[in-house]
């Protein structure tokens, strides 16, 4: 059963919820904030070692704060600043959902229809969540999906993993949990394209990004190729912070595709604040779809939603149409993150104070974002400069980090040392298939198994023990996988699991 939470924000604007929640500090209304800010800024990124980054900050449908700090590529002079193009990444979600609000505002479908009436092409593995699934839950993450993120790194077009879709197991019971996961926003992307005869790409720059004339927004890296200036990806290797390539996922648009910097943002954050007002006159959503997006869809276990929980302390934890929802000193907070490789964003509204914040940083999960976050509301919410976030998320991720690499100790340990493949490295060669995520191909280079998956994606494969191998991925940064191979009561290899996700051996041509 789905839960819905619609009489979160009436009872908050009442202020009688949560309001033994608030933190009690006195507040120091005459300190320049713009300059306190400024200053933490640039020592937040000293201690996360970001190399650049952008901030705004709007306030009763005012910029308060806008500026943009260190550089574009760590080593080269270009500055990063307020101009300066950057992933949005899945703060995206929120402009998809606006965009859908759109249809629905001109009848042409309700949250509340069933994709396979407005939808017919889609279906998912389970028929009755294929029957019972309504364009709300495209929105949710609570459909049965687990992460599913393979379809589009592998470089499937939008259509393609529509169809694959259907071959992916559900994770859970339908609308029983919450597992975040994008596939489902570009098959929002795909039905906007459906019921208005436009793409995506085309539907939410004529229809969003132009009339709030956000002239520096782009649907994607291609179109924002114009830029004079694009952050650089970068990860920490080692004591040093590199540039790293970007890679492009032009699929995955609707989920996390779009390019902005702070010039423009702002413009987004007042519009959003402003319940869909343009210029405080003209809607582009009638009011009861834009209190649709923030009203609280489902509720977020704590193992789904940020560890910063263990900071902030709320009651509870939602997500709305695009929005990570939670409540902080009595009030709510609407907010996303947005993560690709190399590259950050976070947005932070507080509709009740007209609050809102947008950072940039291009710096591989640099979690300083939600430092800067909480820390802007802070001081224009509540003028209250006591906390210092920064210090405190960094001793919360060092400490993730330290709890990461003491299980991949206690991995190691559990390792069994001595054994060797079943078989010859070549006997697990040959092409090897899924039915959702297409073939890979494992070959031998030297002596070194190697997984070639669809868009020039590589798992190198170590051996670890029997006949299971822990494979690196070409791209370093990304995380390691492991891979188990299966043979059959003749001794042959059959299928290789990697994960979850089972791939069985083609029986090869002669």
């Amino acid at each position: 059963m789905k839960l819905y939470y619609g009489w979160l924000p009436s009872l908050l604007s009442l202020g009688v919820l949560f309001s033994f929640g608030q933190t009690k500090h006195t507040a120091d209304r005459t300190i320049d904030k713009g300059a306190v800010f400024d200053s933490y800024i640039r020592k937040a990124m000293a201690l996360w070692r970001t190399p650049g980054m952008s901030v705004v900050v709007v306030k009763d449908d005012e910029v308060v704060f806008r500026k943009g700090f260190g550089v574009v590529e760590a080593g080269k002079p270009a500055p990063f600043t307020t101009g300066t193009v950057g992933v949005c990444a899945s703060t995206t979600k929120a402009m998809t959902a606006v965009c859908m609000g759109m249809l629905v505002d001109e009848g042409k479908l309700q949250w509340s229809d069933k994709l396979k009436d407005v939808f017919p092409e889609f279906s998912l593995y389970d028929p009755y969540v294929s029957a019972e699934l309504t364009v709300r839950d495209l929105f949710t993450h609570n459909a049965g999906l687990g992460n599913t993120d393979g379809l589009w790194v592998y470089g499937f077009p939008r259509e393609e993993i529509i169809r694959r879709l259907h071959f992916i197991p559900p994770a859970y019971s339908f609308r029983s949990s919450f597992i975040y996961q994008n596939c489902m926003y570009i098959v929002a992307g795909e039905l906007i394209k459906k019921i208005s005869g436009q793409n995506w790409e085309d539907f939410i720059t004529h229809r969003l990004f132009e009339p709030l004339g956000m002239r520096h927004t782009y649907a994607s890296f291609t179109l924002s190729a114009r830029e004079p200036s694009h952050e650089v990806p970068h990860y920490i290797i080692g004591d040093s912070v590199r540039p790293i390539p970007f890679l492009e996922y032009g699929s995955v648009g609707p989920a996390g595709g779009v390019w902005s910097c702070a010039d423009d943002m702002d413009k987004w954050m007042r519009f959003m604040l402003d319940s869909a007002r343009v210029d405080h006159r003209h809607l582009l959503l009638k009011p009861m779809t834009w209190n649709e997006l923030f009203k609280p869809q489902t509720m977020v276990p704590d193992n789904e939603f940020y560890p910063t929980t263990k900071l902030t302390h709320p009651v509870w934890t939602t997500y709305g149409l695009g929005w990570f929802q939670h409540d902080y000193r009595g009030r709510m907070v609407q907010f996303h993150t947005g993560s690709l490789d190399g590259v950050v964003a976070i947005v932070g509204l507080i509709p009740s104070e007209h609050l809102g914040i947008y950072i940039l940083g291009n710096l591989d999960h640099s979690e300083v974002r939600h430092a800067l976050m909480y820390k802007a509301m802070d001081l224009w919410g509540w003028s209250d400069n006591s906390r210092d976030w920064s210090a405190e998320c960094y001793a919360l991720y060092k400490k993730l980090r330290d709890d990461r690499r003491r299980k991949d100790r206690e991995k190691e340990a559990e390792r069994v040392k001595g054994t060797m493949p079943s078989l010859p490295l070549t006997a697990y060669t040959g092409l090897y298939t899924n039915e959702a995520y297409g073939d890979a191909r494992v070959v031998l280079a030297g002596d070194t198994l190697k997984m070639l998956f669809p868009n020039d994606v590589r798992l190198d494969l170590q051996h670890w023990n029997y006949d299971t191998f822990i494979g690196h991925y070409n791209y370093f940064w990304w995380d390691k996988d492991w891979v188990v191979f299966s043979l059959d009561g003749e001794g042959k290899v059959t299928q290789l699991r990697k994960d979850d996700i089972v791939y069985i051996l083609k029986p090869e041509k002669k």
